[in-house]
């Protein structure tokens, strides 16, 4: 392949790497003068015509993208039957050489480099573009220490059209998502879950998970959650971690946005490099302030024995009044008691007072402080970013548990203050963490009516799902079957399927009104209705000759299927009792209209 020249244009020069998809050489472009890289699919691929017509609109869809964080992509193309793509030639090792070079990153290296991957994915998200296979070999470490993406669009078309090509799943297996490893639907969730292994490998060093097989390893993907990131690495900040856990959540719809996780990163990086650098951030009290938060040791049983307080009365003790007479023995008199009286109920007012003064400052804050800050925005934030956000801003933090079905366990559901007020610093802000939907025990809804069943529901703040109707010989409308079952543990806010009886199931055919049809019509209804027709006997009247004018059994009557269903059609105006055969081969009687079977 080397000094190959493709499509008269890019002249190969040097292998440079390759995978299960495609070997890649760096490459002169003659017409521009510059080197580019150049990818070369693989024969199984490009013998796929199918593969190759999603490749070359894929590539040319995200060639239109323009990112400083993406490998630009020139050209796209066929060469006596090389399917080839030309990219912007990136000089430096990948991430994931460069995590094998160091061990692990720092937080700050760390959450930077994700942060310009979120940026990148941002970009491709909101130009529908989806990577598929984000992964640090696919990450580009430039000469200035930032990064860009490789491999949007090559990547987006094998896995829409060949994620089982050859009977085996594709993608790599210890980055991608959880769907992907069910090979269900992906969408730019799954790149966000395989940013947070990135970020979980470059902050340990490790991969979250490993597997003698790749199906051990997508396995764990779906069924198991990683050993916590500070379990591993204690000194990575927990907001770091909470972000992680985020993004690698199973559940798609859980996980942040491209956009919100580059939000997130933003501010974590902001947190880092603040404390990094020395800024205020959580800077401790000054020594006397009596208000700063202390660690104190745990107070042992020695500890409290030391500090008794002295007991009056069966003891001598030496002890002294204002008025400088000492004594050895306890005063009984009526004075030394009132004083002893007056000096505790003193003491006590005095600690009322103190803790009334600092129970205000704690709650509004620093009142010699005249510094005033604004309450950040926190609500839908993870509990740990939230922290994080108002303590560089120097609020102190009170954590409340909430239960809201609509709002993810462990984000913030609102706050107090609310955000945009100017408060003094120090002042403490309440924030509500969401438990979740309220957990409830499933009621038993079998034998109710579904009025009664839907009320219940309702009070107790529960959803009317789905309503099934099935026959029964339960009166019509009453609950026969329920989902989730009676017993069982459900969420505030939980949809809640039944089903109810629509009434006995039918043993036969209910027969129509066939008066004043043809008998042509009546034998296509009876058939129809998997019925046959019986006796014609025509009997004169004052409707069209041939026209039903009675039935037996009568209308709105059931008949098993199979049975036969008798009539009676006008003679016209002949007054004459004479049967007359018809064209159902059956002899008909004579009859009297009182043995005429009228319509009901």
């Amino acid at each position: 392949m080397i000094d190959r020249v493709l499509a008269r244009r890019y002249e190969i020069q040097e292998h440079i790497g390759g995978g299960g998809m495609a070997d890649v050489y760096r490459a002169h472009d003659k017409l521009l003068d510059r080197a580019v890289a150049v990818k070369i699919l693989h024969a199984q691929f490009a013998n796929d015509a199918e593969f190759i017509e999603k490749f070359h609109r894929e590539a040319k869809g995200a060639a239109k993208l323009t990112h400083q964080n993406i490998v630009n992509i020139y050209d796209v193309g066929e060469d006596e039957g090389s399917h080839f793509i030309v990219m912007e030639y990136v000089a430096g090792q990948t991430l994931k050489e460069y995590i094998q070079e160091k061990g692990y990153l720092e937080p700050e290296e760390a959450t930077r480099i994700a942060k310009e991957l979120a940026c990148a994915l941002e970009a491709a998200h909101k130009n529908n573009l989806v990577h598929c296979d984000i992964k640090p070999h696919n990450i580009l470490i430039m000469a200035d220490g930032h990064i860009k993406v490789t491999d949007f669009g090559i990547a987006r078309a094998v896995s829409s059209s060949t994620m089982t090509y050859g009977g085996n799943v594709m993608g790599s297996v210890h980055y991608f998502s959880p769907e992907q490893a069910k090979g269900t639907a992906i969408t730019t969730k799954s790149d966000v879950y395989s940013l947070g292994v990135v970020l979980y490998e470059m902050l340990t060093g490790t991969l979250p998970y490993n597997g003698e097989t790749s199906v051990s390893i997508a396995l764990k993907h779906l069924q198991e959650d990683p050993v916590p990131i500070r379990q591993i690495k204690p000194s990575v900040p927990a907001v770091l971690e909470a972000i992680v856990q985020k993004a690698m959540n199973k559940d798609p719809m859980l996980r942040p946005s491209s956009t919100d996780m580059f939000m997130d990163l933003d501010q974590a990086l902001a947190m880092i490099q603040g404390k990094s650098t020395g800024a205020a951030i959580n800077t401790p009290a000054a020594p006397n302030d009596p208000f700063a938060t202390q660690v104190i040791p745990r107070l042992t049983p020695d500890m409290l024995q030391q500090n008794q307080p002295q007991q009056y009365g069966s003891q001598d003790y030496d002890y002294e009044y204002d008025d400088g007479y000492e004594d050895d023995r306890e005063d009984d008199s009526s004075f030394g008691k009132i004083l002893k009286s007056k000096k505790f109920v003193l003491g006590l007012v005095l600690i009322l007072i103190m803790g009334f003064f600092a129970g205000t400052f704690l709650s509004y804050g620093n009142f010699w402080s005249s510094v005033e800050v604004e309450v950040p925005d926190v609500v839908g934030r993870q509990v740990e970013i939230a922290r994080e956000m108002l303590e560089e801003k120097k609020l102190r933090v009170k954590i409340a548990e909430t239960y809201d079905a609509n709002v993810p366990a462990g984000q913030v559901v609102s706050q107090y203050p609310e955000a945009g007020i100017m408060v003094k610093e120090q002042r403490q802000v309440t924030i509500y963490i969401s438990k979740g939907g309220e957990e409830l025990t499933m009621p038993d809804l079998k034998g109710m009516s579904r009025s009664n069943a839907e009320t219940k529901l309702n009070k107790m703040g529960l959803k009317i799902g789905a309503v099934y109707e099935e026959e029964s010989n339960e009166p019509q409308g009453t609950v026969l079957k329920q989902d989730p079952s009676s017993g069982s543990k459900v969420n505030k806010g939980q949809s809640v399927d039944f089903t109810v009886s629509k009434g006995p199931k039918k043993i036969g055919v209910t027969i129509p009104d066939y008066t004043g049809m043809s008998v042509d019509s009546v034998k296509s209804n009876l058939a129809a209705n998997k019925l046959n027709l019986g006796t014609v006997t025509e009997q004169s009247d004052a409707k069209p000759r041939g026209t039903v004018i009675g039935q037996s059994p009568a209308a709105g009557s059931e008949v098993k299927e199979g049975g036969a269903v008798n009539i009676i059609v006008s003679s016209g105006q002949n007054t004459s009792t004479t049967a007359k055969p018809t064209d159902t081969g059956k002899k008909t009687q004579k009859t009297s209209p009182e043995e005429v079977v009228k319509p009901e």
